[in-house]
């Protein structure tokens, strides 16, 4: 009996990858969310409900990689449930895109260790297999670029009137990259893009609007931008201010193009307020750094940039 359950027990890798994915559950049921029961149809999801599949052979995903999909799928926006591995984006003539992350599922089989077979043959007892998971990584063929176009899908437009149109313009003068979908917004520094839900998944559009300008803000503190100091890990006194920063920022932004500011993190009021009772100086610091992000940005409106043009131009001419 003993040496049959020495015989079962997984290894340490085993049980480490078994214990990761089940860790990964337990914080989705805690945080009140079944990862079985995704929010298919609401606005904040783009793609349709259907099972996940390798885009290259057609096969569905079954077990637990269902679970892994769909849960990327939901949180980053993705507009599709088609998969590639790496090489697979290759072999079709495309390629994943510099900088994406993949997500990484699992392939279960079961194998009989040598020593094992040697026991059997020894004992005439049936050798016993041994389940193992073996990790691998895929991208969505969202991540990817030059895939055949019947692999490729188009996002659904957004509803007309849902985006301000100075504001689209707005964000497509200034070359940024903003992608629309997921269940978060968020600036990603070491990628340099912008993720925002879509605005259906707003209450009010002026929300995402805010949210919108919000991560544009952190997006003017890259090395190629404004340089400030985007290090700073959640809870970190410089996360605080960088999130002082950019909410300012946005208020700016908002006020300049006629759209009413709101909070939109009441819950870093807090962090916020410690920053400024440890620093007397640091809203005066951070209003000036937000000031020079939303001139950053309203310099790419197309009125702007239309009197920059000419006021080169001038000076051209004058000399």
């Amino acid at each position: 009996m003993a040496r049959s359950a020495a015989r079962g027990r997984p290894g340490p890798n085993r049980a480490s990858l078994y214990q990761e994915i089940t860790d990964k559950i337990i914080a989705e049921l805690e945080a009140g969310r079944l990862p079985w029961v995704q929010p298919w149809g609401s606005s904040a999801v783009a793609a349709p409900l259907a099972m996940p599949k390798n885009a290259a052979t057609g096969r569905a995903y079954s077990g637990i990689n269902v679970l892994i999909l769909w849960g990327a799928v939901v949180a980053r926006g993705f507009s599709c449930q088609s998969w590639l591995t790496f090489r697979q984006a290759l072999s079709l003539g495309g390629n994943v895109r510099k900088g994406e992350r993949g997500t990484i599922v699992v392939y279960a089989d079961r194998f009989v260790p040598d020593d094992e077979r040697r026991r059997a043959r020894e004992t005439g007892e049936e050798a016993e297999a041994i389940p193992f998971l073996k990790r691998f990584t895929v991208f969505s063929t969202d991540q990817c670029e030059g895939l055949p176009e019947d692999l490729v899908t188009a996002p659904p437009p957004v509803p007309e009137g849902l985006i301000l149109p100075e504001v689209e313009a707005l964000i497509r003068a200034s070359g940024a990259d903003l992608r629309l979908g997921g269940d978060k917004a968020f600036y990603s520094p070491a990628l340099d893009y912008i993720q925002v839900p879509r605005p259906e998944a707003y209450f009010e559009p002026v929300n995402w609007h805010r949210t919108a300008l919000h991560e544009l803000g952190h997006w003017t503190g890259h090395p190629t931008r404004l340089a400030r100091d985007l290090s700073g890990g959640f809870g970190s006194e410089g996360y605080a201010k960088e999130e002082l920063v950019a909410e300012m920022t946005a208020a700016f932004c908002c006020a300049s193009l006629g759209i009413t500011p709101t909070v939109r993190h009441a819950d870093y009021i807090g962090s916020w307020l410690g920053v400024l009772r440890e620093d007397d100086r640091a809203i005066v610091r951070a209003a000036s750094s937000a000031s020079k992000a939303a001139d950053f940005i309203l310099a790419f409106r197309p009125e702007q940039a239309g009197a920059a043009a000419l006021a080169a131009e001038d000076e051209r001419e004058a000399a």
